[in-house]
C-alpha cells in the first residue's frame, strides 16, 4: 500500500504554532496577530520608506535613513499617538 503525504487541515497557525495546544485558540489567534504586525516592515515617519523594523520594545529603526524613534510596543505609531500628534501640530498653527 504506497503511502500518501497528508495535508494539513484547516487554518494555518503561523509563529503561534509554538504553544501547541496550550492557551486557548483565541490568545495563540491574538499573539499570532501582534507579531505578524511587530514583525512586518512599516513606512517611516522621517523618509517615508517602507523600511521600519522593530529594534526592541517601543524602540523602532528606519534602515533606509537611520531614524531612530520611540513607538508602540508592537506597532511605530499608536492611534493615542496619533491624536497627540495631531493636537500638537494644531497648537503650533495656532502660535505661528
Amino acid at each position: 500500500m504506497a503511502s500518501r503525504k497528508q495535508s494539513a487541515k484547516g487554518r494555518v497557525v503561523g509563529s503561534s504554532g509554538r504553544f501547541g495546544p496550550r492557551y486557548g485558540r483565541f490568545i495563540r489567534k491574538r499573539v499570532n496577530q501582534i507579531e505578524k504586525v511587530s514583525r512586518a516592515s512599516h513606512a517611516c515617519p522621517r523618509c517615508d520608506q517602507k523600511a521600519v523594523k522593530r529594534e526592541g520594545t517601543g524602540i523602532w529603526t528606519c534602515r533606509k535613513c537611520g531614524f531612530k524613534f520611540a513607538g508602540g510596543s508592537y506597532v511605530p505609531e499608536t492611534p493615542a499617538m496619533r491624536v497627540a500628534a495631531r493636537s500638537i501640530e494644531r497648537s503650533l498653527q495656532k502660535e505661528g
